[in-house]
C-alpha cells in the first residue's frame, strides 16, 4: 500500500474494542518527575532578585573582553589564545563581530602578506591558527602542517613531546574535509602520542585537557556541557576576567533554561501522556537539554520550545509505531496524519486519539507564533516534516509486519528520514524567523549534503549503540543487520566500516561549513549541533537518551540544575 496515494481515502470505521497483543518495553522511568513538580507550578516560581544585579555584572566585564580583544595588536599569538578561551568557556555568542574581526585580520596578515610563511612558527600556534579559521568558515589549506613533517613524509617525532601542540594538533585534525591526506596523518600522530603520555606528569590543568580531548573533541563537543567542562579546567588558569564572565554568564542562561523547562513541564504534565500512555518514553527534560545542545543563546527561546514540543512527540510517535500500536492501527494512523485534519479522531483508536490531539495542538501554536511573525508559510514545512516521518516509522513497521529484510540501500532511504534528524532541523530553520527566508527552507527540505550527512550520522550511531538491544526483542533489522547481510561480512566488519561511514560523513559535513556556504551559517550550526548531540549520547555504544540514568543525568544536572560556584 502507497500511503502517498492513499493519504485522501476515507478512514475505515474504528475498530470495536478488543483484547489485542501487543509489545512492550521496559523503559526506565523518568528521572525528574518531583524536580518538576517542585517548579513548575506558578505558586514556586524561582526567584528572579539577582537577575538585575548580574545582568550589570555581565555588561561590566563584556565590555572588559572586548578591550581585551582589541588590545595587543602586535601579539597575535595572544589573540588565538583568547579567542580559543572564550570559545571553550561558552562566552563567544557575546563577541561575535569582534571574533569575526580579528581572525579575518589575522588570516590576511598571516595568509595575504606572508604566504602562510612562519618559519618561527610552532606546533600549538600554526594548528590553532587552522582550527579556529577552520571554525570559521575559512578554507584554509592543510600544506601550512607540512612544515612539521621531516624527510620521509611523516610527522617529525621531535613533536612527540610537545603535549600542547600535539592536543592543538588533534584538534585542529577534526575540521578535515576529503583528501586531506595530512590531516588523517595529523590525527593519527597525535592520538598515538596523546594516549601514550603519562599525565601524572602533566600540570593538573592540562591533564584534564587531554583526558578530555581523547573522550570529546571540541568539533563534536555539544557546547553548552563543553563550557561547563572548560570552566571547572580553567579554574587554576590566569583567565580571571573570562573566567569570572563565563561563571555569571552560565549561571544567568541556567536560569532562563529552567524557567523555559518548567513552562514546557506544565503544558507536558497537562497531557497526562503517563496515565494515558502509559507504554510511551518519558523524556521531556532530555529532550530539552537534547534541543539546548542546538539552540541555547537566550534571543533563541522560541526556537528552543518548538523543537522541545516536536521532539518529545516525536518520542512518543516512535513508541507508537516502534512497540505499541499493531499493524492495522498504524495503518490507520499514518493516513490519518497524512490527512492532518481533526475530523479524523474519531476513527482512530482512543490511545491514538489521545496523541493525535496532542499533536495538532503543538503545530497550532506553532502556527500562530509563525502568523505573528509573518512568516505562516513555514508551518506547512514543519508539517510537511511531520507527516513524513510518520511515513518512515510505517515504512518499518511494514518491514516487520511482512518479515521483510531490506537492502542497505533500501534501509537507509527509510531509516534517514526515520531517525528523526530530518524532522528536528526543518523544525530548527522554521523556528530561526528571523534569518531563515523560504529558499532557505526549499533548500534544506531538498535533502543537500550536510543535511545528509548529519542523518547518516545520527541513523549510523544509533544503530550502532541499540543494534544488539533491538534484535533481542521483536524488531526490523538495522544498519548492522543490512550490512552484515548485503556485503556478506561479520558483525565486528560491519560495526567498523560504518563507523567509517560515519567519519566520512563528517568531512562532508566539515567540508559544507566552509564558505561561501548555501545559507546563513547561523543556520548550518544549527545541524551542526544537532549531530554534536547525538555523538555526545551515542559515542560510547550507549543510547544514553532511552537510557539517561547511566550518564545522561549527571550532563543535565550539570548544564541545566547545579550552578556554577562563582567565589
Amino acid at each position: 500500500m502507497s500511503l502517498e496515494t492513499s493519504a485522501n481515502r476515507p478512514l475505515p470505521a474504528k475498530e470495536n474494542s478488543q483484547m489485542v497483543e501487543r509489545r512492550s518495553v521496559d523503559y526506565h522511568p523518568s528521572l525528574w518527575e518531583d524536580y518538576l513538580a517542585k517548579y513548575s507550578s506558578p505558586s514556586n516560581s524561582m526567584d528572579d532578585g539577582h537577575d538585575q544585579q548580574a545582568e550589570q555584572e555581565i555588561q561590566k566585564l563584556k565590555d572588559e573582553v572586548k578591550r581585551m580583544l582589541c588590545a595587543h595588536a602586535d601579539k597575535p599569538s595572544l589573540k588565538l589564545d583568547m579567542i580559543d578561551q572564550i570559545q571553550r568557556l561558552g562566552i563567544a555568542y557575546h563577541f561575535a563581530s569582534e571574533i569575526d574581526n580579528v581572525l579575518k585580520k589575522l588570516s590576511e596578515t598571516y595568509f595575504v602578506s606572508n604566504n602562510g610563511d612562519h618559519d618561527n612558527d610552532d606546533l600549538y600556534t600554526v594548528a590553532l591558527l587552522f582550527r579556529l579559521l577552520r571554525q570559521q568558515g575559512y578554507r584554509i589549506s592543510c600544506d601550512i602542517f607540512n612544515k612539521f613533517k621531516d624527510t620521509s613524509g611523516k610527522f617529525s617525532e621531535k613533536h612527540a613531546s610537545d603535549i600542547r601542540g600535539l592536543l592543538s594538533l588533534y584538534e585542529a585534525s577534526h575540521l578535515s574535509v576529503h583528501g586531506e591526506d595530512v590531516l588523517d596523518q595529523a590525527l593519527s600522530f597525535s592520538l598515538k602520542h596523546l594516549e601514550s603520555i603519562d599525565k601524572e606528569q602533566l600540570i593538573p590543568s592540562l591533564a584534564a585537557q587531554v583526558q578530555h580531548a581523547l573522550k570529546q573533541t571540541i568539533r563534536r563537543g555539544v557546547p553548552r556541557l563543553e563550557a561547563r567542562q572548560y570552566i571547572s579546567m580553567y579554574e587554576e588558569e590566569p583567565l580571571q576576567v573570562l573566567l569570572s564572565l563565563a561563571k555569571l554568564d552560565f549561571n544567568h542562561l541556567q536560569k532562563q533554561h529552567q524557567k523555559e523547562l518548567f513552562d514546557l513541564a506544565r503544558w507536558w504534565m497537562g497531557l497526562d501522556f503517563k496515565n494515558k500512555l502509559p507504554f510511551a518514553r518519558d523524556r521531556l527534560v532530555e529532550g530539552y537539554f537534547w534541543i539546548l545542545g542546538v539552540h541555547f543563546e537566550p534571543e533563541l527561546a522560541l526556537v528552543r520550545r518548538m523543537m522541545t514540543k516536536v521532539i518529545a512527540m516525536t518520542l512518543v510517535l516512535d513508541d507508537i509505531y516502534d512497540v505499541y500500536g499493531t499493524y492495522e492501527e498504524l495503518e490507520l494512523f499514518t493516513r490519518a496524519v497524512q490527512r492532518w485534519d481533526i475530523d479524523c479522531i474519531n476513527e482512530l483508536p482512543e490511545y491514538m486519539q489521545v496523541f493525535y490531539k496532542a499533536l495538532i495542538g503543538v503545530y497550532v501554536e506553532i502556527g500562530e507564533k509563525l502568523a505573528s511573525a509573518g512568516r505562516s508559510y513555514g508551518l506547512d514545512y514543519a508539517k510537511e516534516a511531520m507527516k513524513r516521518q510518520a511515513r518512515s516509522y510505517f515504512a518499518e513497521a511494514k518491514w516487520l509486519h511482512q518479515q521483510h529484510k531490506p537492502t542497505m540501500d533500501e534501509y537507509m532511504s527509510v531509516a534517514l528520514v526515520s531517525s528523526g534528524y530530518h524532522l528536528l532541523a526543518i523544525t530548527s530553520f522554521v523556528g530561526m524567523q528571523d534569518i531563515v527566508t523560504k529558499d532557505d527552507l526549499d533548500w534544506l527540505f531538498n535533502d543537500p549534503k550536510i543535511l545528509k550527512a548529519s542523518t547518516v550520522i545520527c541513523r549510523l550511531m544509533d544503530d550502532l549503540a541499540t543494534h544488539k538491544f533491538e534484535q533481542g526483542r521483536e524488531h526490523a533489522d538495522s544498519a548492522v543487520q543490512c550490512y552484515m547481510k548485503q556485503y556478506n561480512v561479520t558483525e565486528q566488519e560491519a560495526e567498523n566500516d560504518l563507523r567509517k561511514q560515519v567519519d566520512d560523513a563528517w568531512k562532508d559535513l566539515n567540508e559544507e561549513c566552509l564558505c561561501p556556504t548555501a545559507v546563513a551559517m547561523p543556520l548550518l550550526m544549527g545541524i551542526l549541533n544537532l549531530t554534536r548531540v547525538m555523538d555526545v549520547l551515542y559515542k560510547d555504544g550507549g543510547d544514553h537518551y532511552t537510557n539517561p540514568h547511566i550518564m545522561l543525568k549527571d550532563y543535565i544536572r550539570s548544564v541545566l540544575m547545579d550552578p556554577v560556584q562563582t567565589f
